[in-house]
């Protein structure tokens, strides 16, 4: 029996995982074996250990598809035999000393269930023990072997190792630690923290990264908890949708950001959908595999021929700024195939960003053109001439939420018990200045602030805000699309954005905050409040328009005037009628069958001169 096993988890690391195992074999303690599981690596992982192999203390397992850090490690713990364990993932690194100073920490400390070495950390930083703001990491650690085992993936993904053992550990005894810095917790990129936590990783990067292909139990350290698997486990439950005589096939491409599980009106109308999507997702970009199922995704590595297999009907490619790169070259590669672009946002980040080109061409060789707002659609036209009466367009906005998440009881009005008025603003409070809120504060105005990882991010503004209305800002917690209406019906009224606009009605002056119709006007809807923003007379601004055009909205000039609105009970009661009359408008459901509709005009239409275009280009 060795005196330590090491247990290596990896994944995707051949290019790191040779510097690991040679600082194993240049270990001053060589009473040692190692367990290498490799989680379903695609590279070249398994001929670059291969050598280490001659070692009769090295074992190399490779599993069949990733199934998480957990059950990698608990792969590992089953075949150790030494009493102590220790970890090398394999894009770290071990010092000389480092396995016998762990051991001899456990020896020196009988109480002891865990050891913990110094790190050093991001290139030339070091700790003797907790590196501030993160877990103990696997690297620095060993532990007696025991029955306790590593949280796997169908309990919980999450970055915490705390959380997924250690805090097993600590309660079985006290931790020893060294006090001398003798392994290396490597930074880079694909380190998986860092895929994990937003806003540069998150749930969509994460899947992705690990080609996960079931809905996840997700909570990184620095965002909301996720659990798809109660939040999807209705429609996947239900039997899927016989496809329909004239059914379309469409291809989905890009990603689907939010409420992304629209797509599924498409599916329930008997279409048959399949999905390929961009390879470099922002936490909010969602891509495949979807959580809900219902939509076949194409290989990425052979889309070109996926597509040539699947002949469909019709391409669907949205919808955000990151997604414009990826899109346009699925465009300029399927001539002959009907391609309709839909872009929510946002074109001043594609100028920013470099892909103006791509954005235009998205637009110009598309057979169909989708807006999010008729003011967008018409800011296009000032680009390119005549672009909205070339080929069919049609307005919609991208990010709809599906009509499940409407079928809720309203709630009863906070402010039918408190006496005094009480507004909403899920998600970040924009236009709303600490000044603002004690403005509304004075007036018995209460403003009640959701999300929050968002809150994380406006720690400063909530800090100013309740210094100066203590009684009148309230934060909550991120609240699930299941419980929208429950919990948001409460409020006499919810925030759209609140901004100025500077374009005085004219168009090529317009900016974001005038072309964009707010993700959380859906939000709002679902729950029938009236939807509180700047009155803007003389400009251009899509929100002001529809909420105008469907009488849903509060506009104001001053706070004083708002609070005065705000508590006119009847004019209020109308409004909010009008919006629980019009929710449907704000479900991706309802637009369906006009979309639909849309889509067979555009397969009719599309031309062979569009196809020569985008071929010439």
């Amino acid at each position: 029996m060795p005196q330590a096993s090491v247990v290596m988890p990896t994944f995707q690391q051949s290019r790191f995982i040779r510097r690991a195992l040679d600082s194993l074999l240049a270990q001053s303690l060589d009473d040692w074996e190692l367990i290498i599981i490799d989680d379903g690596s695609q590279d070249d992982t398994g001929s670059a250990v291969l050598p280490y192999q001659e070692d009769a203390r090295v074992r190399y397992v490779r599993l069949p598809r990733n199934g998480g850090l957990g059950a990698a490690l608990n792969q590992g713990l089953a075949r150790a035999r030494a009493p102590r364990v220790a970890y090398l993932p394999s894009d770290d690194v071990y010092y000389r000393d480092h396995l016998l100073a762990l051991c001899q920490a456990l020896d020196a400390n009988p109480r002891a269930s865990l050891a913990c070495a110094g790190v050093r950390h991001h290139y030339n930083r070091s700790a003797d023990g907790h590196i501030a703001g993160y877990p103990l990491q696997l690297v620095q650690c060993m532990h007696r072997q025991g029955s306790e085992r590593w949280l796997e993936r169908s309990q919980i993904e999450s970055d915490d190792l705390e959380r997924l053992f250690w805090g097993k550990l600590r309660l079985a005894g006290d931790v020893a630690y060294t006090g001398h810095v003798t392994c290396e917790w490597v930074d880079h990129p694909h380190q998986r923290h860092k895929v994990m936590q937003e806003p540069v990783g998150g749930i969509n990067p994460f899947r992705l990264r690990y080609r996960v292909q079931e809905p996840l139990r997700f909570h990184s350290t620095v965002g909301n908890a996720i659990d798809e698997v109660a939040h999807y486990a209705a429609m996947r439950a239900r039997p899927a949708t016989a496809s329909a005589p004239d059914g379309l096939k469409i291809l989905l491409v890009g990603e689907l950001a939010y409420n992304a599980e629209r797509v599924l009106a498409l599916e329930e109308q008997g279409h048959t959908l399949y999905g390929l999507w961009m390879q470099e997702p922002y936490w909010y970009n969602s891509i495949g595999p979807l959580p809900f199922g219902r939509v076949t995704d194409l290989a990425h590595d052979q889309w070109r021929e996926e597509i040539a297999r699947i002949k469909p009907d019709l391409i669907y490619a949205q919808l955000n700024w990151q997604a414009v790169p990826f899109a346009h070259e699925v465009l300029m590669s399927t001539a002959g195939i009907p391609f309709v672009w839909h872009f929510k946002e946002g074109p001043f980040i594609c100028m920013e960003k470099g892909t103006w080109p791509q954005l235009i061409d998205l637009f110009r060789y598309a057979d169909g053109r989708m807006f999010a707002s008729a003011e967008m659609r018409d800011w296009f036209d000032t680009v390119v001439p005549g672009l909205s009466h070339t080929r069919p367009c049609f307005v919609l906005d991208g990010d709809l939420p599906k009509k499940d998440w409407f079928e809720q009881s309203a709630g009863e009005l906070l402010s039918s018990c408190s006496g005094e008025i009480h507004t909403v603003v899920p998600g970040r409070p924009m236009g709303l200045h600490p000044q603002t809120v004690a403005e509304l504060a004075q007036r018995g105005v209460h403003l009640h602030f959701y999300g929050d990882f968002t809150q994380g991010q406006w720690r400063e503004w909530i800090a100013k805000a309740r210094a100066l209305a203590p009684a009148h800002l309230h934060l909550h917690a991120n609240v699930e699309q299941a419980r929208w209406v429950q919990e948001f019906s409460r409020y006499d009224a919810g925030w759209l954005h609140a901004f100025v606009s500077e374009n005085h009605g004219e168009l090529r002056r317009a900016n974001w905050d005038d072309l964009n119709i707010p993700a959380r006007m859906a939000t709002l809807a679902a729950a029938g409040l009236p939807m509180i923003q700047r009155a803007n007379p003389g400009a251009i601004v899509a929100s002001q328009t529809l909420a105008r055009e469907l009488g849903i909205g509060v506009f104001y000039d001053t706070v004083a005037g708002l609070a005065h609105q705000l508590r006119e009970r009847s004019a209020m009661e109308a409004v909010r009628a009008n919006v629980w009359a019009q929710r449907a408008l704000f479900t991706f459901d309802h637009h369906v069958p006009d979309l639909v509709a849309f889509f067979r005009t555009v397969i009719a239409s599309a031309s062979g001169a569009s196809s020569s275009a985008r071929s010439a280009a």
